[in-house]
């Protein structure tokens, strides 16, 4: 008990940097409740249906025409929800009855006369016209772009003046027209590694760095997927691939991912799952977890809900009553559980969720309740369908005295699958991204259960109804309640980074075979990625992409070996890297997507589809933009009290701040950007910086009289640069320790190259570089010139770096190979 006091004093102290008084925040509040804006924000002072004019112009009685039809028809699909009615496309559909639907509503605008007089109509009214038909079609997934293309006063003189159009662009190309009549032989696919240059570093060793000790049960789990038909291998130009159908319904994509899961856990590979101990214990879970993700997503959602989270909670949370209970039926799935803490009125708050459990001495059990709409649980992973427990964060009230947010263990439904009485159960619905988790909501009506499920190792209730915890300060137990919940933003760092190495994967290989425009008259179109442009799209990327697996790997080091004296560190740390690797990830694959064309926008081909499935990244296990705040009151709060004690500062990789600030050299050259000491320099520099400023911006507030909740909410945008900033200083050392392990030679030099490239890409894409001062304008340009430098240097390597990612070829889409053959009417 002494070491959980211990441990929950330490997240405590930079806990207390977002609440003044924990008395305050045990109050229960009225429950959230909706008020329009339009009661409660100051009066319009301008014109709105003027503005409006400004925006559609002479369009606005076409554009609510259309708008009109689309609301009288239920071909739109209205919807009724909290009282008003909505239109939208079903996306849960199928891709052919989407299709059908599609055509369906285009007959519908055809009977009702939209397309009439379409080509005979003149001028310059009628071109607007058909834009407004046009684009408010579009806004609800219909597009009429076929209707416009076709639409012409005078066809013959149309094509003429859009072919004289499109010539004078090909020129800038070509320098004769004549050139282009050739006839060129087809297009054939040759593998990048018949043309590529030899590898000069050993990919096995890189690979290693990058996965570490987890090879084993990586590839272990890539090879049990590859092997069932539960799986989707198809063949697709002389190669098998696997993926999810997303073509299936939301209900059918569910029904896969639980048979998936069934299939591994007949497998074994979840035997021991509580009873592996230590770090190799924790790094084996996360690598198995990390590996079903690369296949599909929900599916590592739904292993992380089940076993990280319900069963986290047990394994953290509880105490041996609850793991001599839980464990054995959770690792065999007769459990199945769920993690009840977000709520539709509170995400990040979690201090202000307002589910209420009082406790019956009488019965001596917890009643569970869900007293107002707000408090309903949402977007509860497993929920909807599958789950049959679920951990409960509640509002515990003992006695009339609320002592705070507490978990509790409750049944939603028995083993035949049906919803427990006291318990209300909904869908979330259809998403973006993530379809094979059955999101869900929950309504407590008094739910009464075991005192005994109370988790409990923190706080505890006796049986005649006395709150006992040996941690009396209400701030000091929240943060042991929050302290287990870490493991989240891990596995969510790591699955992004690897999301990131399959975008990148497809994109590369892909940029290594395509051809496009030859830069001479009868030469060979051009690869791609031999493109200085298409270099500087991929490669960079490339670079933080190892960069970031790094600080992930780094990430879970020190989640795996915590102390009691670490557990701050690992909880800023895993919020800097959970915001970085996320935002990079969603990044790349924007930029792979683009990268890739047309082909980029096949489900098949991966890339594209992965940015809806993994959007949600920015959002769940905190906010991106709220984790840089918190880690800027988190860097304050250290500085503060290093301060007050007049002791050097120890912790958070701060310790720089205790030397002289760096001095940058006023004119920089390609050798000075690619020298450590520079890199690490003005990385320190701009934290130091930042730190010092957001220190005295809070002390001059302060002496205005303002709060401190106020005044982090104003300085925002300084937080979340410093945010940024001890996130990269962060990154770009993991980097140096790990290039540190690995002797001189070619394999040694190539990951040099790469840290450069991190460092000065950062310099280049951060603003505040420039805007704080730490680089002139003459400087940012000889750092804007050293990326292009970087990018020709790196481009040998890239088929390396790549392969170096160990993501079997079963793994990537056909573009990533032979998309010649893929794409053949054979294989039609």
């Amino acid at each position: 008990m002494d070491r959980v006091i211990f441990r929950t004093q330490v997240l405590t102290r930079h806990l207390k940097s977002h609440h003044n008084a924990a008395t305050d925040l045990l109050h229960t509040a009225p429950c959230v409740s909706y008020s329009p804006p339009e009661l409660s924000e100051p009066p319009l002072n301008f014109n709105t249906k003027m503005l409006r004019e400004l925006l559609d112009g002479q369009n606005i009685a076409d554009i609510d025409y259309m708008f009109n039809l689309m609301m009288q028809s239920n071909l739109f699909c209205p919807r009724e929800r909290g009282g008003k009615v909505f239109v939208a496309p079903d996306f849960n559909q199928s891709m052919e009855q989407q299709r059908e639907m599609a055509m369906r509503r285009i007959d519908y605008f055809r009977e009702q006369g939209v397309f009439d007089g379409w080509f005979s109509k003149k001028g310059p009214e009628a071109e607007l016209w058909r834009f407004a038909v046009a684009e408010t079609a579009s806004r609800l997934s219909l597009g009429f772009i076929s209707f416009y293309d076709l639409s012409s006063s005078s066809p013959m003189d149309r094509v003429n003046f859009r072919t004289q159009v499109l010539t004078r662009h090909l020129n800038n190309h070509h320098n004769a027209t004549t050139d282009l009549l050739h006839t060129a032989p087809c297009v054939s696919y040759s593998p990048p590694e018949l043309s590529e240059p030899p590898l000069n570093f050993d990919t096995k060793l890189l690979r290693k760095l990058l996965d570490g000790q987890s090879i084993a049960d990586i590839d272990y789990m890539f090879n049990l997927m590859i092997q069932s038909n539960l799986f989707c291998p198809r063949e697709r130009g002389g190669k098998v691939f696997i993926s999810p159908d997303f073509n299936q319904s939301m209900e059918q994509q569910r029904e896969m991912t639980m048979r998936r899961l069934d299939y591994l856990r007949e497998h074994g590979v979840f035997d021991g799952w509580f009873s592996k101990k230590g770090p190799e214990g924790d790094l084996s879970r996360f690598a198995l977890a990390e590996s079903a993700s690369v296949f599909d997503h929900s599916l590592g959602i739904k292993l992380g809900v089940h076993f990280f989270l319900w069963g986290g909670a047990i394994r953290f949370m509880g105490t041996k009553r609850h793991h001599d209970k839980w464990y054995k039926p959770t690792e065999t799935y007769e459990v199945k559980g769920c993690f009840a803490m977000t709520e539709l009125g509170h995400g990040s708050n979690v201090r202000g969720i307002e589910t209420i459990t009082r406790y019956d001495p009488s019965t001596q059990e917890f009643i569970i309740s869900t007293p107002c709409e707000s408090a309903q649980k949402y977007w509860i992973g497993g929920a909807a369908n599958h789950a049959t427990h679920t951990v409960v964060f509640s509002q515990l009230e003992i006695n009339g005295v609320n002592q705070g947010v507490h978990a509790f263990i409750a049944q939603i439904r028995d083993s035949e699958g049906n919803i427990c009485p006291n318990v209300r159960i909904a869908d979330c619905g259809h998403k973006i991204g993530l379809n094979g988790v059955d999101n869900g909501r929950i309504w407590f009506d008094n739910l009464r259960i075991p005192r005994e499920n109370l988790l409990n190792s923190v706080a505890d209730v006796s049986p005649d109804g006395e709150y006992l915890s040996a941690i009396k300060d209400p701030d000091q137990r929240f943060a042991a309640f929050l302290a287990p919940l870490t493991s989240g933003r891990v596995t969510i760092a790591a699955s992004a980074i690897n999301t990131a190495k399959v975008g990148l994967a497809v994109a590369v290989r892909y940029s290594l075979t395509r051809r496009a425009f030859s830069i001479k008259a009868n030469e060979p179109e051009v690869l791609l990625l031999d493109y200085p442009s298409h270099q500087r799209r991929l490669l960079p990327l490339v670079a933080k992409t190892y960069a970031l697996n790094f600080a992930s790997n780094y990430l879970k080091m020190i989640y795996v070996k915590r102390t009691p004296e670490s557990i701050k560190t690992v909880h800023v740390v895993s919020s800097a890297l959970k915001a970085a690797l996320t935002w990079h990830c969603m990044r790349t694959l924007q930029e792979c997507r683009e990268a890739c064309g047309g082909q980029g926008l096949k489900t098949e081909n991966h890339v594209g589809h992965l940015k809806s499935e993994y959007d949600v990244q920015l959002t769940f296990e905190g906010d991106n933009n709220v984790l840089m705040q918190q880690i800027s009151k988190a860097l304050y709060a250290e500085f503060l009290s290093a301060k007050k004690r007049n002791k050097p500062i120890r912790g958070l990789g701060l310790e720089h701040l205790n030397n002289p600030a760096p001095v940058i050299p006023s004119h920089l050259t390609s050798s000075t950007l690619r020298t450590t000491q520079f890199q690490t320099d003005i990385f320190c520099l701009r934290e130091r910086d930042l730190l010092q400023r957001f220190v005295t911006e809070v002390s001059q507030h302060q002496a205005q009289g303002e709060s401190r909740e106020h005044i982090f909410t104003v300085m925002y945008q300084l937080a979340e640069d410093l945010g940024r900033a001890f996130a990269d200083r962060l990154v770009l050392q993991t980097f140096l320790d790990v290039e540190a392990t690995v002797p001189s030679g070619s394999l040694k030099d190539v990951l040099g190259l790469m840290r450069s490239m991190y460092s000065t890409i950062v310099l280049e894409e951060d603003s505040s570089f420039l805007r704080y001062g730490y680089l002139s304008v003459d400087n940012a340009a000889v750092v804007r010139k050293e990326v292009l430098k970087l990018c020709s240097e790196l481009r040998p390597h890239a088929l390396g770096l790549v392969s170096s990612f160990g993501i079997p070829d079963a793994f990537l889409g056909p573009i990533a190979f032979n998309w010649v053959d893929a794409n053949a009417w054979s294989s039609v």
